[in-house]
């Protein structure tokens, strides 16, 4: 007996509505076996446990930035990182009560699937609902109810995204709806599927219930990423909020697209979704190279020191400038930070010696009398 690709559950008052897994494999799977190499890629890189909380804290600040800036909120990125880890900000800010309170929420939220790491995780309507719960509880509007379902008609998307759908709008629908789609994304014709492709199609089709009076978005969002961190997928589910927020306008149109798809096929969502993986991925697979490039680098300045090849002082010139990576001129070893405390007692003709020593052991590069790092001298 083959598989069920399109169930269709009858409502009282919406009419018929389709769960599906149709999917064209032509149309993804070359992104689905690139975000998968790559995975695997970032999965067999190593990292030290704090860069890793390093790496976290950054992805976290930056995915709670996108996702809120997605449904409204004005916090500017680096206003949400120091919301979020210097407490002083809490107290000084001019930003509304509700922006930071919408930042505060999200945090605990991702803390809720920080908590998730069992491969075997069963969604339900009570995890979905204290997620509902902990993004909106505190945050007033006249429609939502934290945790609870609405019982009254939302629209979603606008003209210029493709349309505007509009989900149920009775309770009763609502109800019965997440009751089969929780029945239906913990099926085994959704399980089976690649993590990646099943977050996805979690994603969508709870939009098109949209069962909260408000921040359905941010729970689809985090819903998406339980079950890509319930994979052992590192990383990704925190970095696609921020993707979305780059690409809002493509966020919507894979949304309306895959409404309006015949037969249900669910692809143009789902491409979008893996094309957000694959950037996520190469972005972190570049992160965590420069993390191990700059640590072996770190060893063979040492290295060089120890045994002489290179002075103290330009030992600790490289040091900054793994430190803070920013290109440079000869004038700035003596007038800009943090050069200047390092060569304030050094003539010119010495610091001239210095750049022209690490540049023929190929250690820096020069360019229009701009000198940079050679980040690949060890291949």
């Amino acid at each position: 007996m083959g598989t069920i690709l399109v169930r269709r559950v009858d409502t009282f008052k919406y009419g018929p509505f389709y769960f599906s897994t149709e999917i064209d494999e032509m149309e993804i799977s070359k992104v689905l076996v690139e975000a998968n190499i790559l995975f695997q890629t970032v999965n067999d890189l190593p990292i030290l446990p704090e860069m890793a909380s390093s790496l976290d804290e950054d992805l976290i600040s930056r995915s709670i930035f996108g996702t809120a800036a997605i449904e409204g909120n004005p916090l500017g990125e680096e206003d949400v990182r120091n919301l979020l880890y210097k407490s002083s900000e809490r107290r000084t800010s001019r930003t509304s009560e509700r922006a930071k309170q919408e930042i505060l929420n999200l945090s605990k939220a991702y803390e809720i699937v920080a908590k998730i790491t069992s491969d075997d995780i069963e969604i339900t309507e009570d995890l979905i609902k204290n997620i509902h719960y902990t993004l909106t509880h505190g945050i007033e509007h006249k429609d939502n109810i934290p945790g609870k379902y609405r019982n009254h008609l939302v629209k979603v998307g606008n003209p210029e995204h493709g349309g505007v759908h509009t989900p149920p709008k009775i309770i009763d629908d609502i109800r019965n709806l997440m009751k089969e789609f929780i029945t239906w994304i913990n099926s085994p014709e959704v399980t089976k599927l690649d993590h990646f492709v099943q977050a996805a199609l979690a994603h969508y089709h709870f939009s098109l219930i949209h069962p909260f009076g408000d921040g359905n978005g941010r729970t689809a969002r985090l819903l998406e990423s339980i079950i890509l961190h319930s994979a052992g997928i590192k990383y990704v589910p925190i970095m696609l909020s921020n993707f979305y927020y780059r690409n809002v306008d493509d966020y919507y149109w894979a949304f309306s697209n895959t409404i309006k798809a015949v037969g249900h096929d669910t692809s143009p969502f789902v491409k979008f979704c893996l094309t957000g993986a694959v950037e996520s991925l190469k972005e972190i697979k570049e992160t965590i190279t420069w993390f191990i490039r700059k640590l072996t680098l770190r060893d063979y300045y040492n290295f060089l020191r120890q045994k002489k090849g290179i002075s103290q002082r330009q030992h600790d010139l490289l040091s900054l400038l793994l430190d803070y990576g920013s290109s440079f001129t000869h004038q700035d070893l003596h007038t800009e930070e943090p050069f200047r405390i390092l060569y304030r007692k050094v003539s010119t003709r010495t610091s001239t010696r210095d750049l022209k020593k690490l540049t023929l052991m190929d250690i820096l590069i020069a360019k229009d009398k701009v000198y940079s790092l050679n980040l690949k001298m060890l291949g």
